[in-house]
């Protein structure tokens, strides 16, 4: 059995942008404002001008969004 903290993922990859507003329902300078207050998963550098987001802690961030509200 899971416990509440944890979310069951199929997959571990790297979330590109448009997926991680998608997911979260917050646009590019939300997301950079929170992770710059430490309040969301940092992202990856993945080149010269690419990031991402590993989808496990992106996954977590919104499970635990959701627990705050019970």
């Amino acid at each position: 059995m899971l416990s509440q903290n944890t979310v069951p993922s199929a997959e571990n990859r790297i979330l590109r942008r448009p997926e991680v507003e998608a997911r979260t329902g917050f646009k590019r300078a939300h997301i950079y404002s929170l992770m710059k207050q430490g309040k969301f998963p940092k992202a990856l550098r993945l080149g010269v001008r690419a990031v991402g987001w590993d989808s496990n802690e992106i996954n977590q961030w919104i499970a635990e969004r959701l627990q705050e509200r019970r």
